[in-house]
């Protein structure tokens, strides 16, 4: 399989080398993990001359003796040099048997540099306060963005690669296969295998139809305000007996899994937090397609979708904002800085770019305002506004 550099999440790690911390990498199911970790062990391997690196990889039959922990520790302390400089870097932890014991006894000892992957329902950041009573540090390794994307392909054409983007998505398992049937169904099974095996394995879930029957409302649904009360009358109209409190946890375990992001309300007048009503979107736009198929292909929400998740990947907090009735699709805020952000298909028509601007305008704060939407033209100003054609800010 071609391999481009990740540099983003590269240096992210490269930049805590040497912290006590416990090294966590987390994100969906297939979103290039374990690649980055050998990507990181190449860059050891020819920066630290007296590094010794100790790498289990428990999807490798050859680790198949040290699925408990006793094991686990005999086998690190076996391979620890006292003259190197020790890293330990390992796939897949929640394979072992009561691995945070061996975890939590490596850092204590301080003789190693730790750097762990795991499965998402198993390894989310919920459970990583409970599990090390060491500090850890969270590196979230996103499918691939329109920019990385571009840097697969090298395709000539921006729009038209962003037109494919938006088809293919960033699961790059799936560039492998030639046709978009092929592609789906890739996609198709990394989700279910997400949900049945992941999912149903750690929190003992017997009906997998009603967690299927609530990631389709929630794929549909994308860029929607919804809530769990709301997802209960619709299941239980359709005949699925289920109450809010499920849904509640089913939600949960989706977004533990990085399936889902929730992203809650923000009155921007008031300056504070809503609780009622959120929304959610997809990890990757493909999985919306590959489930649900490419009939209905709404591109404002799916273009709503790619603009969260890679200001997520940008590290900012991502918010849904309220002003005078007015909805703003994002507040994405980070050290100090805000951004008002408004999402669109097509605002060549007057009426939609008014729509579009107009909760923009009501805001009388000084923090930067801006439109994305598939323009097609280079970018540009309006009333202090700018305006971004989708596929130049994603690339940018």
């Amino acid at each position: 399989m071609k391999l481009i550099n990740r540099e983003d999440y590269l240096n992210k790690i490269i930049n805590v080398i040497g912290t006590p911390d416990i090294k966590v990498i987390t994100g969906i199911r297939r979103s290039g993990k374990s690649k980055l970790l050998e990507k990181f062990k190449e860059y050891v391997l020819k920066r630290i001359e007296k590094a010794n690196i100790i790498h289990i990889n428990y999807n490798l039959p050859k680790f198949e003796q040290l699925k408990n922990y006793k094991e686990l520790i005999e086998y690190v302390e076996r391979n620890y040099r006292e003259d190197s400089e020790n890293f330990l870097l390992i796939d897949e932890v929640q394979m072992c048997e009561e691995f945070e014991k061996a975890i939590n006894g490596f850092h204590a000892e301080e003789k190693f540099d730790i750097y762990i992957t795991g499965s998402n329902a198993f390894l989310m950041s919920s459970d990583l306060a409970t599990l090390f009573t060491g500090r850890t540090f969270k590196i979230e390794i996103y499918p691939f963005s329109f920019k990385e994307y571009q840097k697969y392909y090298k395709h000539k054409d921006i729009q038209e690669a962003f037109d494919k983007y938006v088809l293919e998505g960033g699961m790059s398992g799936s560039y492998l296969y030639k046709t978009q049937e092929e592609k789906y169904q890739y996609i198709k099974d990394v989700f279910n295998t997400l949900i049945i095996r992941d999912i149903k394995q750690k929190y003992k879930i017997r009906n997998t139809d009603i967690i299927q029957n609530l990631t389709d409302y929630l794929m549909d649904n994308v860029s929607n305000l919804t809530s769990a009360n709301n997802i209960t009358k619709v299941l239980n109209s359709n005949n699925i007996s289920i109450t809010d409190k499920t849904i509640n946890n089913y939600i949960d375990y989706l977004c533990h899994a990085f399936a889902f992001y929730k992203i809650k309300r923000f009155d921007i007048k008031g300056k504070k937090y809503l609780s009622t009503q959120n929304k959610y979107y997809l990890a990757d736009q493909s999985f919306r397609y590959a489930m649900l198929g490419a009939n209905n292909m709404d591109y404002g929400r799916v273009y709503e979708n790619i603009v969260a998740i890679e200001l997520l990947r940008r590290g900012y907090e991502v918010y849904v904002g309220t002003l005078y009735q007015k909805e703003i699709d994002f507040v994405a805020k980070k050290q100090g800085e805000q951004i008002y952000i408004q999402v669109s298909d097509n605002i060549s028509e007057q009426k939609t770019f008014n729509r579009e601007v107009s909760p923009l305008l009501s805001i009388k704060d000084a923090y930067p305002k801006i439109v994305i939407a598939r323009t097609k033209h280079e970018d540009y100003q309006y009333e202090g506004i700018q305006i971004y054609d989708i596929a130049n800010w994603l690339i940018k």
